[in-house]
């Protein structure tokens, strides 16, 4: 295993501002610290309390990565997502160190310095800046979410079939007539929205329906509250521009709760004059609207729990192989906000 006096000398700086760098006592410029980072990836450099940690197991503790930005807030896909983490951490008494940083403030000496055997990323993006540097480190972890990082060949993730979940949300509208369908989709930065509006227009193209340009819209931003996408793009598409639509899928119930408040500005009944379904939906919430919402069940619970299982056997905690890739399949709860508009 490489040593500090390796990247020392491979960077051409002493012991003692490698040391800085990752301890971020002292500061040090750019320049440098991008020298000691190359460094540090080429040998495959590990430092000193990381490396404690990995061989001990000592601080018996997992890191949670989730993508925060103005505040923390959690919607309830992962608030559940969490309380599957926290549930199967318990059975081994690890616990969970929730990271606070931000997207924009992630670098790899914060990701170094926190004290963790390893760690669960939530919601990855297009070249997620934590995968990035938690394999800069050697970091045992594994992603809830479909990982897109271009130089990293090989990861550990749990998901849904994100495709199907756009396919068969698509599909289920379709087969009760509806031909004008809006996906109120999340950021196109996130890996898993770019797969459910594959499936989105993948379901339109077997069934032969043709599509519209305004039935797919992302949410702008990561800082975009859900809320407020969901209900100014309903107030915009059917308000201002008054196009033609017969049913909204919402990405998550933040968004679908936007989305009733605009339907209620616009007098439009649920399921009577517009159908709505969410995908990322929480049956709680779910069920305390009028009428109840139909809903996939992507298991978000389950999703924490192997996760954290997975983990566990890539940290030699549990025993059995590590699979690369494992699949949760989700499916749909009908209640009552779609209705069929085929005539008999």
């Amino acid at each position: 295993m490489s040593k500090i006096d390796d990247v020392a000398k491979l960077a051409n700086v002493s012991k003692g501002t490698v040391s800085n760098v990752f301890s971020r006592k002292r500061p040090i410029s750019a320049a440098v610290a991008e020298r000691v980072l190359e460094a540090s990836k080429q040998l495959n450099y590990i430092p000193n309390h990381i490396a404690r940690s990995l061989a001990t197991k000592q601080t018996m503790t997992i890191g949670l990565h989730i993508p925060f930005v103005n505040h923390i807030f959690f919607n309830s896909f992962q608030t559940h997502i969490i309380s599957g983490i926290t549930s199967h951490a318990a059975t081994r008494n690890y616990r969970i160190l929730l990271d606070t940083i931000s997207q924009q403030d992630l670098d790899l000496p914060n990701h170094s310095s926190l004290p963790m055997d390893g760690a669960v990323i939530i919601d990855p993006t297009k070249e997620d800046e934590r995968i990035k540097l938690l394999h800069g480190v050697n970091m045992p972890f594994v992603v809830i979410g479909k990982p897109s990082n271009s130089d990293i060949e090989e990861f550990t993730y749990v998901d849904n079939d994100n495709v199907q979940i756009g396919y068969d949300t698509c599909k289920y509208l379709i087969e009760k007539g509806h031909k004008h369908i809006m996906f109120l989709n999340a950021p196109e930065a996130m890996t898993v929205s770019v797969d459910r509006k594959k499936g989105f227009e993948k379901a339109f193209e077997e069934h032969h329906v043709e599509q519209q340009s305004y039935f797919h819209h992302f949410k702008p931003s990561l800082k975009q509250e859900s809320v407020d996408f969901g209900y100014n793009k309903t107030l915009e598409m059917l308000g201002d521009l008054q196009l033609k639509v017969t049913a909204i899928i919402a990405d998550d119930d933040q968004l679908a709760m936007g989305v009733l408040r605009a339907l209620s500005a616009l007098k439009l009944a649920v399921p009577e004059e517009m159908s709505l379904i969410v995908i990322s939906g929480d049956p709680s919430i779910a069920q305390k609207t009028e009428p109840l919402l139909t809903t996939m069940d992507l298991r978000p619970f389950y999703l924490g729990e192997m996760a954290v299982n997975m983990l566990f056997r890539k940290l030699n905690i549990a025993k059995g192989t590590v699979s690369n890739e494992t699949i949760v399949q989700a499916s749909i709860i009908e209640k009552g906000s779609c209705r069929s508009i085929i005539a008999n």
